[in-house]
């Protein structure tokens, strides 16, 4: 009877340590919180990096809300929709069929701006009736890969287009129009720079005196001061990045995309190296490593103290010791 019994048991004993492993495996596989460096000012040493969720359709473009609920929304632009992730990390749909929106803006009436990559162009397209063009290409030139934006306070928007890159879906694509670009409150459009390899991420300084551009592809972020009518003035390099080197396919770059600005007048920024943190006059401050490899950034959060990055398909927020500048959303 003994004999009979612990034979029949062993298929049972089997599968709950095959159970086990597997919830061990599964366990395993969950990103565990890691810590920031103390960098003076913006995070203490030994801040949580909290880990939200991986397996995100494509990751850009996050902003804070404006509804007063502190919750931040981010472009999951393969999936086509605007992602909502509230304070205590639930997450959920805010926009459906965004037409491929990329970098996100809001002006002061709640307005939501991108630049939209599936039909490439830029306009408002939330709230549901307020969608709106306005603009669509550069001299009769479509846009190629529109990328980021940020609205000035006049109601200009300065906008990058990347230009395109071979992909497996088309490996030889049209050649490479990268540029930067400024839509006057009037709608005139001008090109002002075309001379940066792969413009990325771009952000104003608090006075909004200097424009910042990241060249992915480069080893500064770039400035350039803003005159009275919108323009800007000549390249200068603003910042060295630590995420400079050499890629797996053996090229030169720094992965410099998404910026964002605190209240002292920081700069941030997402690179290959991870959070890059720049004083107003371009000097490092630290670099805050993340798991995976950042793609953009924003404050949020009700007193905006909350610094959210995603990228690679992951999402993580970080609490500051400086909230993010309180004059624009972006």
């Amino acid at each position: 009877m003994f004999t009979s019994v612990f034979k029949r048991s062993i298929p049972v004993a089997g599968a709950f340590l095959l159970v086990t492993s597997l919830l061990a495996i599964a366990e395993s596989a969950i990103p565990e919180d890691t810590f920031t460096p103390a960098i003076s000012g913006v995070t203490a040493g030994g801040t949580p990096i909290h880990f939200i969720k991986d397996g995100f359709d494509g990751t850009e473009g996050p902003i804070a809300a404006v509804d007063g609920s502190g919750s931040v929304l981010f472009t999951e632009t393969k999936a086509n929709r605007i992602t909502r992730i509230a304070p205590d990390t639930t997450i959920s749909t805010f926009l459906e069929n965004t037409n491929g929106a990329n970098g996100l803006a809001f002006n002061s009436n709640g307005e939501l701006f991108a630049v939209q990559t599936l039909k490439t162009k830029v306009g408002i397209i939330y709230p549901p009736g307020k969608e709106k063009t306005l603009s669509e290409n550069f001299e009769g030139t479509a846009y190629q890969r529109p990328n980021d934006l940020v609205l000035a306070k006049n109601g200009g928007i300065y906008i990058t287009d990347s230009g395109t890159r071979p992909s497996k879906e088309n490996p030889t694509p049209p050649a490479s129009t990268p540029g930067v670009y400024y839509i006057a409150p009037d709608g005139e459009v001008k090109r002002l720079a075309n001379d940066i390899k792969r413009p990325n991420g771009i952000q104003l300084s608090t006075d909004e005196k200097v424009l910042y551009v990241a060249n992915t592809d480069g080893e500064h972020i770039l400035a350039y001061d803003v005159t009275a009518d919108g323009s800007i003035g000549t390249k200068r390099n603003f910042a060295k990045l630590a995420g400079w080197g050499k890629t797996e396919t053996g090229d030169w770059a720094s992965g410099a995309d998404g910026l964002a600005v605190d209240a002292k007048g920081r700069l941030y920024v997402a690179s290959s190296a991870g959070i890059e943190v720049f004083g107003d006059k371009g000097d490092a401050l630290g670099v805050i490593p993340l798991p995976k490899k950042p793609q953009n950034l924003a404050f949020a959060g009700k007193d905006k103290k909350t610094l959210y990055a995603v990228g690679r398909g992951a999402a993580y927020k970080i609490a500051v010791l400086t909230p993010g500048f309180d004059g624009r959303v972006k």
